[in-house]
């Protein structure tokens, strides 16, 4: 077998690659990590461009589909996108109008409440002869509001002063701000240019891989596309069909906030795992207000309906939309969580669509 030096150098520039990876393996990943760190923008503007692209290809679909003229073509573009945009904007707007108001005014009033609950359960605990009557006195003799007060301002000032908290929040305000703006430009720039990154990309592929390796390359990059997009697109169905079923329920049994708290969990149950928590605590919180008879209905309810969403409604609606069997729907949930906790149930059934059809 004829040896070239080429080939030769290749193998040795890659032992000498192989044994720095594994020498400096800590700076490695540091300095992966701080590469990450640095491009998270681009990377956060990437995901928002994907995800407005699902919904700006379906406005494009209904924008003057037939239309010859050369001004309708060219604005389809940009018309579109900013549709998609706006469409995303106003939903946010919606959820935080709604919810975020009535939340203010529940903890307001449950804070006020608060003083008076304490001592009717201490009240209660005596006349039960649980409490000693020493430790009852003492409890019945503490300024419940102004301890309550000192609470709050301990909880709102933080353990720092009051300066460094506020300079602490504006930093990490500014700094968040200015991420999404960055992300968000960049993603228009993707969706308004997409087309010519597809032709370059392309074109980069072609030349630097085989015709076979290139085919296959597309073939899997097409399904995977496509499992993402219709994943994303039943994902948004079963929080919208969990969010209706909420306030229906709501509605029945007669429980406040049925529209916002059914708003609220259709938005949180986008958020994997921890949507459920957050959605049905900020809910169980606001009727609290009101109820707490009613708040611990509901979380029964909710506990009821989650189950039924997680088993039955989740895996026909996501698994239909990917053509995955439900079966292997929270397979992939439960493997995904396992192994990369709430990003990899995120992704994992999409993947695991993608294997799926690859076989």
């Amino acid at each position: 077998m004829k040896v070239e030096w080429k080939s030769c150098f290749r193998v040795g520039v890659s032992i000498f690659l192989l044994y720095l990876c594994i020498q400096y393996w800590p700076s490695a990943i540091g300095l992966f990590q701080s590469a990450i760190g640095a491009a998270s923008p681009l990377l956060i503007g990437c995901v928002i461009a994907y995800m407005v692209n699902i919904l700006m290809n379906m406005y494009e679909k209904h924008y003057f589909p037939k239309a010859k003229n050369t001004i309708l073509c060219k604005s389809r573009r940009p018309v579109c996108m900013i549709a998609a945009f706006l469409t995303l904007l106003a939903v946010i707007i919606m959820v935080i109008d709604l919810v975020l108001p009535q939340l203010a005014s529940c903890v307001k009033s449950i804070f006020s409440a608060l003083p008076n609950a304490i001592m009717a359960i201490i009240d209660g605990l005596e006349k039960i002869n649980i409490l000693p009557e020493d430790i009852a006195a003492t409890l019945s003799a503490i300024d419940w509001k102004s301890k309550i007060g000192q609470i709050v301002n301990i909880l709102t000032s933080g353990v720092g002063s009051v300066m460094d908290v506020v300079i602490s929040t504006l930093s990490s305000v500014f700094s968040g701000f200015v991420t999404a703006l960055l992300s968000t430009i960049f993603s228009i720039y993707l969706l308004l240019g997409k087309d010519t990154l597809a032709r370059q990309c392309k074109r980069l592929l072609q030349h630097y891989l085989k015709e076979s390796y290139y085919e296959k390359f597309v073939y899997v990059i097409t399904i995977l596309h496509d499992c993402f997009r219709r994943y994303i697109v039943g994902q948004c169905t079963e929080a919208v069909i969990l969010g209706v079923l909420c306030a229906l329920g709501m509605f029945i049994i007669k429980l406040p906030y049925a529209t916002m708290i059914g708003t609220l969990i259709a938005f949180t149950a986008l958020i994997p795992v921890a949507g459920a928590y957050i959605g049905g605590g900020i809910g169980a919180l606001m009727i609290f207000s009101v109820s707490p008879v009613k708040a611990l209905i509901f979380v029964i309810y909710l506990v009821i309906l989650q189950q039924l969403e997680g088993n039955l409604i989740y895996p026909r609606v996501v698994g239909s939309s990917l053509g995955l069997p439900a079966i292997w729907v929270l397979a992939a949930v439960t493997i995904g969580g396992g192994v990369m906790g709430v990003t990899g149930m995120l992704i994992g059934v999409p993947i695991a669509a993608t294997l799926y059809r690859l076989i």
